[in-house]
């Protein structure tokens, strides 16, 4: 079994996961519009090159989303997107790129448990984790 996040955008998700492949390192995998997708004759003219899918890997792991019709967004609210690295300069690399346009939440820093912690909200909406914890 895989666990995968999967965002929600108000029609920004191409730019957001183009600034994500660039910030984590990773690869768009698989990128669909509304115009490209079986449901093209039900979208809306405007809504015909925003994204109904996108796959984004970063190594083995993979963080979806899509662009949701205004009816159905949400502003995410109650979670965090977690990344976990294994070195301080990872993290500060890592934390520096998502934290450009960004509501800082917490800076990043060492903490009880790790050698770098940081949160922040990002320039799309999505709320960052980032911890490279220490050893135990």
């Amino acid at each position: 079994m895989k666990l995968n996040a999967y965002l929600m955008f108000q029609g920004q998700c191409a730019e957001a996961f183009d600034f994500y492949a660039k910030c984590l390192g990773g690869k768009i995998a698989m990128k669909m519009t509304y115009g490209e997708s079986p449901a093209a004759g039900q979208s809306a003219p405007d809504w015909k090159n925003k994204i109904i899918h996108e796959r984004l890997t970063v190594g083995d792991q993979t963080l979806m989303g899509s662009d949701a019709p205004a009816d159905r967004f949400e502003k995410p609210q109650g979670f965090s997107v977690s990344i976990g690295v294994d070195s301080p300069a990872e993290a500060e690399r890592i934390y520096k790129g998502l934290s450009e346009g960004a509501e800082i939440c917490m800076e990043l820093q060492e903490t009880f448990w790790a050698q770098r912690f940081g949160m922040l909200v990002d320039k799309f909406g999505t709320p960052w984790m980032i911890n490279c914890e220490k050893e135990m």
